[in-house]
């Protein structure tokens, strides 16, 4: 019997080269956690306000069936359900990070821009998100790569975000009252 090869040992394998990889990988992915994270967020805007255009085109479908209605509001129905349909799908594609997605968002918030003052801001920082250096990088194929490599580099809100947000909540909540409290 030979003795150069035993059945019984264990694997012998460059486990340097295998952690090299991975803290490369980690160190991409903690410099650009942040921007992901910001990138997938404006899914989460552009899934409501998808969600909220579809709502939108059914009550105006609706009202379009009631007799003595203009021709504007017979037409603008399907054409917030195209765009609410579309804004669903791009939320999709931005929060999976497809590349299609990032270039059709960038049609859409450069469109966004026209609603001042509001718009203009909202939409300007989803170009900033878009068009910087990292956001081109987390769209590029090899990122996904770097994500599954990494599925434990998580991003982590801070508390000031919290509560700044929490405050946001709370004077929404306060003008629909006071809203609600003047109409009745």
């Amino acid at each position: 019997m030979s003795a150069a090869i035993n059945p019984y040992a264990p694997p012998k394998a460059h486990v340097h080269d295998v952690t090299q990889a991975n803290s490369e990988a980690d160190e991409i992915r903690q410099e650009h956690i942040k921007h992901e994270t910001s990138v997938r967020s404006i899914g989460i805007l552009y899934y409501l306000s998808g969600g909220a255009l579809c709502l939108g085109s059914i009550g105006l479908i609706a009202m379009a069936f009631s007799p003595g209605q203009v021709a504007l509001i017979k037409a603008l129905g399907p054409i917030y359900l195209v765009f609410g349909i579309l804004a669903l799908f791009v939320a999709r594609g931005l929060r999976k990070l497809r590349p299609w997605a990032r270039i059709t968002s960038i049609v859409l918030a450069a469109i966004g821009l026209l609603g001042f003052p509001v718009g203009t801001l909202i939409n300007g920082y989803i170009l900033y998100l878009l068009l910087s250096k990292k956001g081109k990088r987390i769209f590029e194929d090899d990122y996904a790569d770097i994500i599954a490599a990494t599925p434990h580099v998580k991003y982590k809100t801070s508390v000031v975000t919290w509560i700044v947000l929490g405050i946001l909540v709370l004077l929404f909540l306060g003008a629909m009252a006071m809203v609600m409290m003047r109409s009745s």
